[in-house]
């Protein structure tokens, strides 16, 4: 075991990195939001970011990445990397779909002429529940794909 120093608390150096890749098949979201859970909940994030905010943010990005992005195309995948620390989290997630601008398809659910439609609430969650989101073109060389990066502060 290595030595701490004495006033370092005993996760200070502690940095997990996940990578994952599922088919575009909605039935793996749940299990992808559990892995990037597990350690933010070891690293004592806030028991309600971990229980709304993760998971719910998550589970947007995902299921837009398969079902918007990559169409449920059974040939084409989403990966997922995560970067875990005591000052955060950082999930990308990227689809093989066509490029697309996220505030252009972003609309206030908020609005009265939105109240009423099931759709295009994603990204706005994703803005209220995440201290940011950004988007960036995927470097596949396929001049297709897209990145949303997810970024919440421990805290």
């Amino acid at each position: 075991m290595l030595p701490m120093a004495a006033s370092s608390p005993p996760d200070a150096g502690l940095r997990v990195s996940l990578e994952v890749e599922i088919p575009s098949d909605v039935a793996y979201i749940e299990r992808v939001v559990d892995l990037v859970r597990h350690p933010c909940a070891e690293l004592a994030f806030d028991p309600r970011k971990l229980a709304l905010n993760v998971p719910v943010a998550l589970s947007e990005a995902l299921s837009n990445a398969i079902l918007r992005g990559n169409h449920e195309d059974p040939a084409k995948r989403v990966r997922i990397r995560v970067a875990v620390d005591t000052s955060g989290l950082v999930v990308d997630v990227e689809d093989e779909g066509v490029r697309f601008d996220m505030d252009a398809n972003m609309r206030d659910a908020t609005a009265p002429e939105n109240l009423e439609r099931e759709d295009g609430r994603g990204i706005f969650l994703m803005r209220r529940l995440m201290d940011r989101v950004e988007r960036f073109d995927a470097d596949s060389g396929t001049g297709q794909g897209n990145v949303v990066r997810l970024t919440l502060r421990r805290g």
